[in-house]
């Protein structure tokens, strides 16, 4: 047999990591440290510690891409070698050629998105591998970025459609939907290392499956169409077997988006719902590219609340979109105040380079963008706190993030209604107030005493 492990006085390859943006491509991250993992590399905390850094990118919006290209700025002047990867890395710069090696033309290699493959190939050329492991070296779960507790499952990449705000598929490509036996086979994984929350993650997660026209995969010996109903059933009945949530983002609002429902009722995934609706009025959704149904919408999450009464109701919203009239404007605050939206965000128009948006006529001045986004968060954290008061006095499920003890402010949990780093939190009294010993990442029974802000008081019972 060969000796594979590192002779003695050789030094180990150290890899600095920095992930940027969404959780598509906190995924893609962690598959890269996966790999450096299993090839022998160790990660290094700082820039200056490791053999060449790896920084991968979010190109979504302006300030997105500032981070990005200020973050790369700082590994070159600490490290000198940095390979990019990310959404950033497929943006054409001005006159063409790749946007990064305009601004910062001495990184190593430059690639685009859920680009494995091509990263360890420049890592390989710049530090070469010390070893071959054993795969059993890595752990089955693979290297995550997210706390032992709740994970991201992404199941699928791109997306078909082509929003006029949007430049997410020039970046990322069509939808490519993962094989329902992969996302399941990893979701076992998962539960099996200690997750407790799983967040189903993609471009358009209601899509899943759309490219393979639902073709018929197979998973421990059955057979599973490749479409998202099927999945998120076969996704709750594995979480149910470990006692685990599953939570579900980036729900585009397709009609058969509606049968997902009933299993939300059923309580086999989370009755969360995280779908971006961008805008209620029918012309705004059109110059949008977007599904023209405003009206219908409200019509859906009424019939919605009917099935599954308990059902939160997350989205997002642009203001200030390029011939947005006052009235159509208005026309979107009522519909979230009718609505009754549980969390909203939204954005004040930004024009990104490349979108289609940037062509349409009647461009609403920055300081009216930015007037109606206050007046747009306004309404609807009015209708977020009032639903948060009305939980008072109730007992809830309650995930624990930090035990009481590790702070002065007591433990923090979230309930069904939080998604992590995203929506509000759960805050447990202090050790003082409570008997009950609360351990990160297990579930608790928790009495709501309070509401603040975005946020719960609550005492564990």
């Amino acid at each position: 047999m060969s000796d594979i492990s590192v002779p003695a006085g050789a030094s180990v390859p150290k890899v600095g990591f920095v992930s940027l943006g969404c959780p598509k491509a906190l995924t893609d991250s962690e598959l890269i440290l996966t790999q450096l993992s299993a090839e022998g590399y160790q990660t290094s905390k700082t820039f200056a510690g490791a053999d060449l850094v790896i920084v991968n990118t979010c190109g979504f919006i302006d300030d997105a891409v500032r981070e990005s290209l200020d973050t790369i700025g700082e590994a070159l002047a600490e490290n000198g070698k940095v390979i990019v990867t990310g959404c950033l890395g497929a943006r054409e710069g001005e006159g063409g050629g790749n946007m990064v090696q305009q601004v910062h033309p001495s990184v190593l290699a430059v690639t685009g998105p859920h680009a494995t493959h091509e990263v360890m190939e420049a890592v390989h050329r710049h530090l070469p591998k010390p070893h071959d492991p054993f795969v059993d070296l890595v752990p089955p779960q693979g290297i995550k970025l997210t706390p032992r507790h709740y994970a991201y499952l992404k199941i699928s990449e791109g997306c078909n459609h082509r929003c006029t705000f949007c430049i997410i598929p020039s970046m990322r490509g069509d939808l490519v939907s993962r094989s329902v036996g992969d996302v399941l086979s990893e979701a076992r994984k998962l539960f099996e290392a200690g997750v407790k929350e799983l967040l189903v993650v993609s471009q358009d997660t209601s899509a899943y499956g759309v490219d393979v026209k639902y073709r018929t995969g197979f998973w421990d010996g059955k057979p599973v169409k490749t479409r998202m109903f099927d999945l998120v059933r076969e996704l709750g009945e594995l979480a149910k077997g470990f006692g685990a949530w599953v939570r579900l983002h980036y729900v585009y609002p397709y009609p058969h988006v509606d049968d997902i429902i009933p299993l939300m009722a059923e309580g086999l995934v989370l009755p969360y719902l995280d779908v971006p609706l961008q805008h209620s009025h029918p012309d705004v959704l059109r110059r949008m590219k977007r599904p023209a149904s405003g009206e219908r919408n409200l019509e859906r999450i009424a019939r919605w609340r009917e099935i599954c009464p308990e059902i939160v109701i997350r989205s997002t919203f642009i203001a200030g979109f390029p011939g947005e009239t006052e009235s159509e404007f208005q026309h979107l605050l009522d519909f979230v105040e009718e609505a009754q939206i549980d969390r909203a965000g939204c954005f004040a128009y930004s024009p990104v380079d490349g979108a289609a948006a940037n062509d349409l006529p009647d461009a609403v001045p920055d300081d009216v963008r930015e007037e109606r986004r206050a007046r747009f968060m306004a309404v609807a954290e009015a209708v977020s706190v009032e639903k948060l008061g009305a939980r008072v006095g109730a007992t809830m499920q309650v995930l624990v993030d930090s035990a009481p003890g590790m702070g002065k402010k007591g433990g923090v949990g979230r309930s069904y209604a939080d998604a992590p780093e995203i929506d509000g939190l759960v805050r447990l009294l202090p050790p003082q107030k409570i008997s009950k010993t609360l351990k990160v990442g297990e579930f608790t029974k928790a009495r709501i005493v309070a509401a603040e802000g975005h946020d719960l008081v609550a005492m564990p019972v």
